[in-house]
């Protein structure tokens, strides 16, 4: 069967510069094992099916797969999957606002200018890590415990636990033990503005580190959706901050973060890159 099949880039206005998405429309029909044997064979970080909605407060469902199972929720696919639903000719109910159905509940999405923007999710798990995990995490990146500034479970749904650091050229320079992450979806943070990164465009620089098959993932939304309500919620980080992610990859993500009362909105630009018909 054909269907609708749009691939674009998030978290940039520049092609090739972001995270890429599949995204397959009118996924209805479509079982469990084909989607995933699609999702490795585009062998992208993500691949989203796009399905009516079994929520009556949402304007369409989502499924989300990686090459190694079906995720709860990620952000990178959020923004790109609401933008291929638009220009696929999706009308949300709410002319301000589409929302979102996928396994971790509804999730709202808005335009924000020329950037769509979705409302960080609540986290699943919050609070200090462990002891032994640090020293863990510290041994994967191959710094000593006492460069680890700050450190939180940010868990959205993927599992996310995450670190922060002095500066954007500590994170910038890790060369992760990829064997000694073990199972650990880790983000690392760490500010600009200081030294060589004065005057950077991005308050802070970003790196996701996925253990099981040593990945590090270009720009990850749902990372810095639960970065953000830590740090913002922490005072480490003002109300509103752009992080860049990618830079280690010769990328050139930017996610534009907000928090407004209890909510921090996570923004970025989608670009298209291929619009046709896929067999599935």
């Amino acid at each position: 069967m054909s269907r609708r099949f749009h691939q674009v880039d998030v978290f940039t206005a520049v092609p090739l510069r972001g995270n890429p998405l599949a995204v397959v429309h009118g996924a209805d029909g479509i079982d469990d094992a084909t989607m995933a044997a699609f999702a490795r064979w585009t062998n992208l970080s993500e691949t989203t099916f796009l399905l009516p909605p079994t929520d009556p407060g949402a304007d369409y469902r989502v499924r989300i797969w990686t090459p190694g199972g079906e995720l709860p929720f990620a952000g990178h696919p959020t923004l790109g999957s609401c933008w291929a639903w638009l220009a696929a000719g999706g009308v949300p109910r709410d002319a301000g606002m589409v929302v979102q159905q996928c396994e971790v509940g509804l999730v709202r999405v808005r335009r924000q200018g020329t950037r769509l923007a979705f409302a960080a999710p609540p986290l699943r798990r919050s609070g200090p890590l462990d002891a032994a995990l640090c020293t863990q995490i510290a041994a994967a990146l191959r710094i000593a415990e006492t460069d680890i500034v700050q450190h939180q479970w940010v868990d959205n749904g993927p599992g996310w636990c995450a670190v922060l650091l002095a500066s954007a050229e500590q994170v910038l320079a890790l060369q992760p033990d990829w064997p000694a992450l073990g199972s650990l979806k880790l983000g690392v943070v760490g500010p600009h503005g200081a030294g060589s990164n004065a005057g950077h465009d991005a308050a802070f620089e970003v790196r996701a580190f996925i253990g099981n098959g040593a990945y590090e993932d270009p720009v990850t939304g749902s990372l810095n959706a639960s970065l953000a309500q830590w740090l913002i919620g922490a005072g480490l980080a003002p109300a509103g901050y752009v992080a860049a992610q990618g830079t280690a990859m010769r990328r050139a993500g930017r996610v534009h973060l907000q928090a407004e009362g209890d909510t921090v909105w996570v923004g970025g630009d989608v670009t298209p890159c291929i619009d046709g018909q896929v067999a599935l």
